[in-house]
Protein backbone atom coordinates (compact mmCIF):
# COMPACT_ATOMS: atom_id res chain seq x y z
CA UNK A 1 0.00 0.00 0.00
CA UNK A 2 1.11 3.82 -0.58
CA UNK A 3 0.60 6.44 1.78
CA UNK A 4 0.10 9.83 0.87
CA UNK A 5 -0.04 12.36 4.21
CA UNK A 6 -1.10 16.09 2.27
CA UNK A 7 0.37 18.30 4.85
CA UNK A 8 3.22 15.96 5.76
CA UNK A 9 5.42 18.74 7.17
CA UNK A 10 3.14 19.92 9.91
CA UNK A 11 3.90 18.82 13.07
CA UNK A 12 0.74 16.16 13.09
CA UNK A 13 1.82 14.98 9.36
CA UNK A 14 5.35 14.36 10.65
CA UNK A 15 4.23 12.36 13.84
CA UNK A 16 1.80 10.71 12.20
CA UNK A 17 4.13 9.23 9.58
CA UNK A 18 6.75 8.24 12.03
CA UNK A 19 4.25 6.31 13.39
CA UNK A 20 3.13 4.40 10.53
CA UNK A 21 6.81 3.97 9.39
CA UNK A 22 7.18 2.25 13.28
CA UNK A 23 4.34 -0.07 12.83
CA UNK A 24 5.08 -0.86 9.60
CA UNK A 25 1.42 -1.49 7.83
CA UNK A 26 -2.02 0.01 7.90
CA UNK A 27 -4.22 -2.36 9.25
CA UNK A 28 -2.45 -5.16 8.74
CA UNK A 29 -1.57 -4.06 4.93
CA UNK A 30 1.99 -3.33 4.31
CA UNK A 31 3.27 0.14 3.64
CA UNK A 32 5.42 -0.15 0.60
CA UNK A 33 5.84 3.95 -0.16
CA UNK A 34 5.16 6.53 1.33
CA UNK A 35 4.77 10.60 0.56
CA UNK A 36 4.23 13.40 2.65
CA UNK A 37 3.14 16.99 1.14
CA UNK A 38 3.05 20.08 1.78
CA UNK A 39 3.34 23.70 0.47
CA UNK A 40 7.30 23.39 1.07
CA UNK A 41 8.70 20.12 0.98
CA UNK A 42 9.13 18.16 4.17
CA UNK A 43 12.72 17.31 5.58
CA UNK A 44 12.66 13.09 5.23
CA UNK A 45 12.98 10.97 7.68
CA UNK A 46 13.65 7.58 8.59
CA UNK A 47 11.43 4.99 6.88
CA UNK A 48 11.61 1.46 6.98
CA UNK A 49 10.22 2.02 2.90
CA UNK A 50 10.41 4.15 0.11
CA UNK A 51 9.66 7.57 1.16
CA UNK A 52 9.29 10.79 -1.00
CA UNK A 53 8.74 14.33 -0.06
CA UNK A 54 6.94 16.51 -2.22
CA UNK A 55 6.26 20.47 -2.30
CA UNK A 56 3.42 21.99 -3.66
CA UNK A 57 -0.28 23.79 -3.59
CA UNK A 58 -3.09 20.85 -2.40
CA UNK A 59 -5.14 22.94 -4.26
CA UNK A 60 -3.28 22.42 -7.91
CA UNK A 61 -5.06 19.19 -9.00
CA UNK A 62 -1.45 18.50 -10.90
CA UNK A 63 0.31 18.68 -7.93
CA UNK A 64 -2.15 16.13 -6.11
CA UNK A 65 -1.38 13.49 -8.95
CA UNK A 66 1.61 13.79 -8.58
CA UNK A 67 1.57 13.02 -4.99
CA UNK A 68 -1.48 11.03 -4.95
CA UNK A 69 -0.15 7.49 -7.65
CA UNK A 70 -1.51 4.66 -8.68
CA UNK A 71 -1.59 2.10 -6.10
CA UNK A 72 -2.41 4.36 -2.76
CA UNK A 73 -4.94 3.20 -0.18
CA UNK A 74 -4.63 5.97 2.49
CA UNK A 75 -4.25 9.46 2.26
CA UNK A 76 -4.87 11.49 5.04
CA UNK A 77 -5.63 14.77 4.63
CA UNK A 78 -4.15 17.58 7.57
CA UNK A 79 -3.15 19.95 4.90
CA UNK A 80 -5.49 23.41 6.01
CA UNK A 81 -5.32 27.39 6.71
CA UNK A 82 -6.26 27.40 10.18
CA UNK A 83 -8.77 29.34 12.02
CA UNK A 84 -7.68 32.89 12.53
CA UNK A 85 -5.79 32.86 8.87
CA UNK A 86 -9.21 31.73 7.35
CA UNK A 87 -10.47 34.46 9.28
CA UNK A 88 -8.26 36.95 8.27
CA UNK A 89 -8.34 35.84 4.47
CA UNK A 90 -11.55 34.57 3.63
CA UNK A 91 -10.10 33.65 -0.47
CA UNK A 92 -7.21 31.82 1.32
CA UNK A 93 -9.06 29.54 3.19
CA UNK A 94 -11.69 29.07 0.39
CA UNK A 95 -8.63 28.30 -2.21
CA UNK A 96 -7.28 25.82 0.56
CA UNK A 97 -9.87 24.60 2.93
CA UNK A 98 -12.23 24.03 0.05
CA UNK A 99 -10.68 23.53 -3.62
CA UNK A 100 -8.02 21.58 -1.94
CA UNK A 101 -10.45 18.84 -0.74
CA UNK A 102 -12.11 18.92 -3.74
CA UNK A 103 -9.24 18.69 -5.62
CA UNK A 104 -8.30 15.55 -3.28
CA UNK A 105 -11.80 14.18 -4.05
CA UNK A 106 -10.80 14.74 -7.86
CA UNK A 107 -7.49 12.75 -7.80
CA UNK A 108 -9.17 9.90 -5.89
CA UNK A 109 -11.23 9.40 -8.72
CA UNK A 110 -8.33 8.95 -10.90
CA UNK A 111 -7.13 6.11 -8.69
CA UNK A 112 -7.62 2.13 -9.64
CA UNK A 113 -9.37 1.73 -6.50
CA UNK A 114 -10.81 4.31 -3.36
CA UNK A 115 -8.60 5.19 -1.04
CA UNK A 116 -9.39 5.74 2.85
CA UNK A 117 -9.18 8.99 3.17
CA UNK A 118 -8.98 10.15 6.73
CA UNK A 119 -9.63 14.00 7.00
CA UNK A 120 -8.86 16.29 9.94
CA UNK A 121 -12.21 18.08 10.62
CA UNK A 122 -12.36 20.60 13.98
CA UNK A 123 -14.78 21.18 16.87
CA UNK A 124 -14.57 24.75 15.85
CA UNK A 125 -17.41 22.91 13.31
CA UNK A 126 -20.10 23.48 15.68
CA UNK A 127 -21.26 26.40 17.51
CA UNK A 128 -22.99 26.22 21.62
CA UNK A 129 -20.45 27.96 23.42
CA UNK A 130 -19.73 27.73 26.76
CA UNK A 131 -23.01 26.44 27.84
CA UNK A 132 -22.83 23.48 25.21
CA UNK A 133 -22.51 19.48 25.33
CA UNK A 134 -22.92 18.58 21.93
CA UNK A 135 -24.36 14.92 20.84
CA UNK A 136 -23.14 13.30 18.30
CA UNK A 137 -26.06 14.01 16.08
CA UNK A 138 -25.89 17.73 16.22
CA UNK A 139 -26.21 19.74 13.56
CA UNK A 140 -22.86 21.54 12.68
CA UNK A 141 -23.67 25.53 12.80
CA UNK A 142 -20.05 27.38 12.77
CA UNK A 143 -19.56 30.83 13.92
CA UNK A 144 -16.29 31.19 11.72
CA UNK A 145 -15.10 30.84 8.77
CA UNK A 146 -12.81 28.15 8.97
CA UNK A 147 -15.06 25.89 10.90
CA UNK A 148 -17.74 26.32 7.63
CA UNK A 149 -15.05 25.48 5.52
CA UNK A 150 -14.07 21.87 7.16
CA UNK A 151 -18.03 21.21 7.39
CA UNK A 152 -18.14 21.41 3.88
CA UNK A 153 -15.41 19.54 3.82
CA UNK A 154 -17.19 16.73 5.63
CA UNK A 155 -19.95 17.08 3.27
CA UNK A 156 -17.91 16.57 0.08
CA UNK A 157 -16.16 13.65 1.42
CA UNK A 158 -19.46 12.14 2.57
CA UNK A 159 -20.99 12.38 -0.84
CA UNK A 160 -17.70 10.93 -2.25
CA UNK A 161 -17.73 8.13 -0.51
CA UNK A 162 -21.34 7.74 -1.01
CA UNK A 163 -20.51 7.63 -4.68
CA UNK A 164 -17.45 5.25 -4.27
CA UNK A 165 -14.79 7.49 -5.04
CA UNK A 166 -13.28 7.03 -1.83
CA UNK A 167 -13.86 5.76 1.61
CA UNK A 168 -13.56 8.79 4.16
CA UNK A 169 -13.24 8.81 7.62
CA UNK A 170 -13.59 12.75 9.46
CA UNK A 171 -12.08 13.45 12.93
CA UNK A 172 -13.19 16.34 14.45
CA UNK A 173 -9.92 17.00 16.56
CA UNK A 174 -10.24 18.95 19.86
CA UNK A 175 -7.70 21.51 20.21
CA UNK A 176 -4.43 19.94 20.16
CA UNK A 177 -2.25 20.79 23.42
CA UNK A 178 0.88 21.29 23.85
CA UNK A 179 2.13 21.89 20.77
CA UNK A 180 5.88 21.65 19.93
CA UNK A 181 8.05 24.77 18.79
CA UNK A 182 6.30 28.37 18.04
CA UNK A 183 3.20 30.08 18.13
CA UNK A 184 1.13 29.84 14.90
CA UNK A 185 -2.24 31.76 13.59
CA UNK A 186 -4.44 29.20 14.96
CA UNK A 187 -6.85 30.80 17.46
CA UNK A 188 -6.24 28.10 19.71
CA UNK A 189 -2.69 28.95 19.86
CA UNK A 190 -2.78 30.15 23.30
CA UNK A 191 -4.37 26.98 24.37
CA UNK A 192 -0.41 25.43 24.02
CA UNK A 193 1.65 28.94 24.99
CA UNK A 194 -0.11 28.99 28.82
CA UNK A 195 1.68 25.40 28.73
CA UNK A 196 4.65 25.74 26.82
CA UNK A 197 6.08 29.13 27.62
CA UNK A 198 6.29 28.84 31.04
CA UNK A 199 7.61 25.32 30.96
CA UNK A 200 10.21 27.63 28.54
CA UNK A 201 10.80 29.91 31.56
CA UNK A 202 8.95 32.92 28.82
CA UNK A 203 5.67 34.48 29.47
CA UNK A 204 2.56 33.02 28.41
CA UNK A 205 -0.95 34.78 27.70
CA UNK A 206 -4.23 33.76 27.41
CA UNK A 207 -7.28 36.14 26.02
CA UNK A 208 -10.36 34.39 27.55
CA UNK A 209 -11.05 34.33 30.99
CA UNK A 210 -9.75 31.25 33.69
CA UNK A 211 -13.04 29.69 33.76
CA UNK A 212 -13.74 29.35 30.01
CA UNK A 213 -13.06 25.71 28.94
CA UNK A 214 -11.85 23.90 25.59
CA UNK A 215 -12.52 20.66 24.32
CA UNK A 216 -8.98 19.64 24.13
CA UNK A 217 -6.57 16.11 23.21
CA UNK A 218 -2.47 16.02 23.48
CA UNK A 219 -0.18 15.04 20.14
CA UNK A 220 -0.23 11.61 21.19
CA UNK A 221 -3.97 10.95 21.25
CA UNK A 222 -4.60 12.91 18.24
CA UNK A 223 -1.80 10.66 16.63
CA UNK A 224 -3.62 7.26 18.17
CA UNK A 225 -7.12 8.27 16.28
CA UNK A 226 -5.81 9.35 12.84
CA UNK A 227 -4.01 6.24 12.75
CA UNK A 228 -6.81 4.17 13.71
CA UNK A 229 -9.22 5.92 11.61
CA UNK A 230 -6.84 4.74 8.74
CA UNK A 231 -7.07 0.91 9.48
CA UNK A 232 -10.69 0.90 11.02
CA UNK A 233 -13.58 -0.96 9.61
CA UNK A 234 -14.99 2.13 8.35
CA UNK A 235 -18.95 -0.06 7.42
CA UNK A 236 -19.88 0.62 11.20
CA UNK A 237 -19.65 4.42 10.24
CA UNK A 238 -22.63 4.14 7.85
CA UNK A 239 -23.18 7.06 5.82
CA UNK A 240 -22.37 9.41 8.80
CA UNK A 241 -18.56 9.68 7.95
CA UNK A 242 -17.69 12.39 10.92
CA UNK A 243 -16.61 11.48 14.35
CA UNK A 244 -16.35 13.17 17.64
CA UNK A 245 -13.65 11.74 19.38
CA UNK A 246 -13.41 11.30 22.87
CA UNK A 247 -11.21 14.24 23.62
CA UNK A 248 -11.51 16.48 27.52
CA UNK A 249 -13.65 19.50 28.42
CA UNK A 250 -10.92 21.90 30.95
CA UNK A 251 -11.01 25.25 31.77
CA UNK A 252 -7.56 27.62 31.63
CA UNK A 253 -7.76 27.62 35.42
CA UNK A 254 -8.00 23.57 35.77
CA UNK A 255 -4.85 23.83 32.86
CA UNK A 256 -2.89 25.82 34.88
CA UNK A 257 -3.64 23.80 37.95
CA UNK A 258 -2.00 20.64 36.23
CA UNK A 259 0.83 22.88 35.13
CA UNK A 260 1.29 23.74 38.77
CA UNK A 261 1.11 20.24 40.00
CA UNK A 262 3.41 19.05 37.31
CA UNK A 263 6.03 22.30 37.15
CA UNK A 264 5.40 24.05 40.39
CA UNK A 265 3.86 27.66 41.57
CA UNK A 266 6.71 29.88 39.81
CA UNK A 267 6.06 28.24 36.57
CA UNK A 268 2.51 28.50 36.91
CA UNK A 269 3.12 32.24 37.66
CA UNK A 270 4.24 32.82 33.96
CA UNK A 271 1.28 32.31 32.64
CA UNK A 272 -1.08 35.46 32.17
CA UNK A 273 -4.50 37.08 31.24
CA UNK A 274 -3.94 39.58 28.17
CA UNK A 275 -7.20 40.26 26.57
CA UNK A 276 -7.70 39.86 22.81
CA UNK A 277 -10.96 40.59 21.88
CA UNK A 278 -10.65 39.26 17.41
CA UNK A 279 -9.15 35.36 19.16
CA UNK A 280 -11.74 35.69 21.92
CA UNK A 281 -14.50 36.28 19.40
CA UNK A 282 -13.39 33.28 17.48
CA UNK A 283 -12.95 30.91 20.20
CA UNK A 284 -15.99 32.27 22.16
CA UNK A 285 -18.82 29.79 20.19
CA UNK A 286 -16.77 26.75 20.11
CA UNK A 287 -18.12 24.29 22.25
CA UNK A 288 -16.82 23.34 25.62
CA UNK A 289 -17.62 19.86 26.03
CA UNK A 290 -18.94 16.78 23.55
CA UNK A 291 -20.76 13.79 24.58
CA UNK A 292 -18.51 11.81 22.31
CA UNK A 293 -20.75 8.66 22.90
CA UNK A 294 -20.02 6.64 19.21
CA UNK A 295 -16.17 6.81 19.33
CA UNK A 296 -15.41 4.78 21.97
CA UNK A 297 -17.73 2.11 20.76
CA UNK A 298 -15.70 2.41 17.30
CA UNK A 299 -12.49 2.04 19.34
CA UNK A 300 -11.34 5.14 19.65
CA UNK A 301 -9.15 5.80 22.79
CA UNK A 302 -10.13 8.57 25.33
CA UNK A 303 -7.76 11.75 26.17
CA UNK A 304 -5.20 11.35 28.79
CA UNK A 305 -5.58 13.99 32.24
CA UNK A 306 -4.22 17.16 31.93
CA UNK A 307 -1.39 16.25 33.82
CA UNK A 308 -0.29 13.71 31.62
CA UNK A 309 -0.35 15.78 28.37
CA UNK A 310 1.71 18.08 30.28
CA UNK A 311 4.32 15.08 31.27
CA UNK A 312 4.31 13.67 27.55
CA UNK A 313 4.39 17.13 26.64
CA UNK A 314 7.98 17.48 28.32
CA UNK A 315 8.66 13.84 27.56
CA UNK A 316 8.21 14.20 23.94
CA UNK A 317 8.82 17.74 22.59
CA UNK A 318 10.17 20.37 25.38
CA UNK A 319 13.73 19.75 24.64
CA UNK A 320 13.19 19.74 20.76
CA UNK A 321 11.27 22.82 21.12
CA UNK A 322 13.84 25.03 23.41
CA UNK A 323 16.49 24.11 20.95
CA UNK A 324 14.03 25.37 17.89
CA UNK A 325 13.54 28.58 19.88
CA UNK A 326 17.28 28.94 21.07
CA UNK A 327 18.13 29.13 17.17
CA UNK A 328 16.00 31.86 16.62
Amino acid sequence: MQVTILGGGGFLGRRLAARLARDGAVGGTPITGMTLFDLHAPAPLDTPFPLRCLGGDVADRAALAGAIPAGTGLVVHLAAVVSAAAEADYDLGIRVNIAGTQALIDTCRTLPAPPRVVFTSSVASFDGGQQAMVPDDARQLPTNSYGAQKAIGELLLADASRRGFLDAVSIRLPTVMVRPGRPNRAASSFVSAIIREPLLGLPGTYPVAEGFRLWICSPRRAVDWLAHAAAMDSAALGRDRGINPPGLSASIGEMLAALEEVAGAETRALARPVPDAEVAAIVDGWPAAFAATRAPGLGFVRSESLAEIIRGFIADDLEATRRDRAAG
